[in-house]
């Protein structure tokens, strides 16, 4: 019998520490009872400094996406227009929850794999001057590409009226981003990224500006009511049953994150990222993105080689799931995590890994360790 161990190197889920595993098996906790109540609150907390935010920042039970839709239906109105970054999958998405919700989308079409100009955004503004927000992903999943989110909201302070609304669910715990200091009105991120949880949670963050807006807006949502949330939420409650042992967990990951220090962690991101791109091209393949993100690596397939085929192989003969392309990149790209809880020895056998594959799909212009020399001397150099 082979033996096999398996490793998870996609870009959500993403490998849970054995300390976060610990906390999630626990005895599950009543959410009504004062130990929980005490978690919530102290996870919030934790939260908020993670986003470096003095605003409130709520938690809410489902995937990313809910947290995405919850903006939608609690900060626009019917017939309001928003400015809309698509640059991939999950710009893409933006688009379609504001036609869900009769929002409609202003879209700044950007190629695949590039990273938005913030004066094509002032642009759009210019043209539709009622627009009420920009929605934008500050790290673009899909293509691995981060967008200049700083530089967005320098242009928006000129437009007082419009709210920066940003996906950060594979930025947050991947950089150190300074929320307030950027100007983004209301982040999103998800516990299954860079937080190192399952899946299953959702954070949302809304400073006062877009706490204005959700007092003006009726929500559509009996669910995703963030008013009612936010009175709960102050109490160390949650408007319904929410994912208690999740909770606990998620305070745990933020614990091993703070004790990291939020500048190291970034560093490390930055230099596992910087790792992984000299080993890819040290072996030929091209980088997808113009303006790679340093959680993910987008991978351009080599010609006659199915990017599915390399996550396949990679799976099955060597027990490494990766991530493939989306939409009309399926089969084209490939993508390597290196977000989270990831170290230098993850970025070696994701490289060692892609390179077998490589070799077994018949792809061999190159010789095997080339790409583990080229990162290696990247990390030795740190």
């Amino acid at each position: 019998m082979k033996v096999i161990k398996k490793r998870l190197l996609t870009p959500g889920p993403t490998t849970v520490p054995e300390r976060v595993l610990e906390a999630l098996s626990r005895p599950v906790l009543y959410h009504r009872s004062p130990e929980f109540k005490e978690i919530f609150l102290d996870t919030r907390e934790r939260l908020k400094r993670l986003f470096r935010t003095s605003g409130e920042v709520l938690i809410l039970t489902s995937s990313g996406t809910g947290a995405m839709e919850s903006a939608i239906v609690n900060l626009f109105n019917p017939g309001d227009s928003a400015v809309v970054v698509v640059g991939g999958k999950f710009g893409e998405r933006w688009k379609e929850l504001c036609e869900v919700y009769g929002v409609k989308p202003v879209v700044v079409e950007v190629e695949w794999g590039k990273s938005v100009d913030p004066e094509e955004v002032e642009k759009a503004i210019e043209k539709n001057p009622d627009v009420k927000a920009v929605l934008v992903q500050i790290c673009e999943t899909s293509t691995g590409t981060i967008h200049d989110v700083k530089g967005i909201g320098e242009v928006l302070k000129n437009y007082p009226d419009v709210l920066l609304i940003a996906d950060g669910i594979t930025a947050y715990g991947v950089y150190d981003i300074p929320t307030d200091e950027w100007g983004i009105d209301v982040a999103i991120t998800g516990s299954q990224k860079a937080l190192m949880t399952p899946p299953g949670l959702a954070v949302i963050s809304l400073n006062e500006r877009a706490l204005k807006r959700l007092e003006e807006v009726k929500t559509r949502s009996y669910y995703f009511d963030l008013k009612k949330e936010l009175k709960n939420q102050k109490k160390g409650q949650t408007a319904y049953t929410t994912g208690t042992s999740l909770v606990v967990a998620l305070n745990e990951a933020l614990k091993m994150i703070e004790e990291e220090g939020f500048e190291n962690v970034a560093k490390r991101h930055e230099l596992l990222a910087k790792a992984t791109r000299a080993g890819v091209e040290a072996i030929g393949l091209k980088l997808f993105s113009e303006k790679p993100a340093n959680g993910v690596t987008a991978i351009c397939a080599p010609e006659g080689i199915n990017g599915q085929d390399v996550v396949k192989v990679a799976r099955e003969e060597f027990g490494v799931t990766i991530a493939g392309g989306q939409a009309h990149l399926k089969g084209k790209i490939f993508r390597l995590s290196h977000m989270g809880y990831v170290d230098v020895f993850d970025v070696l056998t994701a490289l060692e890994v892609t390179e077998l594959t490589l070799y077994r799909l018949g792809y061999r212009r190159f010789s095997l360790g080339d790409s583990l020399k080229a990162a290696m001397e990247v990390i030795e150099k740190c």
